[in-house]
């Protein structure tokens, strides 16, 4: 029984090339294309692949975006995003929406027909190439989260307020509290999520999604 796959990606080449290449040996057909994030999701209320390959970068909808949408339908299908970004940001946010495997568009075929039969059966899929650098970020990121515990709730509010660029005088103001108590949440927020300055500080919010970048 053949493999149903569905390719998305916004350059037409790149899917007729994929599509020959997996169809080549007759254990995979290719059932449907999409050229965008909107057109995917739409197609995948009238079809059903085994396994979405799915691009991030779309018009419309980012590959992202439709990962989001698929996962909060339970949808069945598996998806396998196959990009260029070899970004750890990327991979981290595919991780977290709940991605069923990830692969560079420079792999080998021989490495792309493993990863379909793998999140086909159930397993996840990195490119292994990729996993060293993630592993390393999760455990920071376990870090990161008993520094983020340490917080309580006024620290955190002070904290987002400090990555959204406020100054004392207006955190003070926006909650409520005189400046002086504001100085003092900040130095013990520093301390508990050992960082020296606002930026540091800032960037450590937006690095464990306590603020968002838009």
């Amino acid at each position: 029984m053949k493999i149903k796959v569905m390719i998305a990606d916004d350059h037409s080449l790149i899917r007729e090339g994929i599509k020959q290449l997996l169809e080549f040996d007759g254990s995979i057909e290719v059932i449907a294309e999409a050229s965008n994030g909107v057109e995917c999701l739409d197609i995948l209320q009238t079809v059903t692949p085994d396994v979405l390959l799915l691009d991030i970068n779309m018009p419309g909808k980012n590959g992202l975006d439709v990962l989001t949408e698929i996962k909060k339908k339970n949808s069945e299908v598996k998806v396998l995003i196959l990009t260029v970004h070899n970004e750890l940001e990327y991979l981290l946010k595919a991780v977290d929406i709940g991605v069923d495997g990830y692969i560079l568009k420079d792999a080998e075929l021989v490495e792309l027909k493993k990863a379909i039969h793998a999140v086909l059966s159930g397993e996840n899929y990195i490119q292994a190439s990729l996993i060293p650098a993630l592993n390393n970020r999760l455990a920071n990121r376990d870090i990161d989260k008993d520094k983020i515990e340490l917080l309580t709730s006024r620290e955190l509010e002070v904290l987002i307020q400090v990555a959204n660029g406020m100054f004392n005088k207006e955190i003070a103001t926006n909650l409520n509290i005189s400046e002086r108590t504001v100085k003092n949440h900040i130095s013990n927020i520093f301390k508990k999520i050992d960082v020296s300055d606002r930026t540091q500080a800032a960037v450590f919010a937006i690095k464990n999604n306590i603020i968002k970048l838009f």
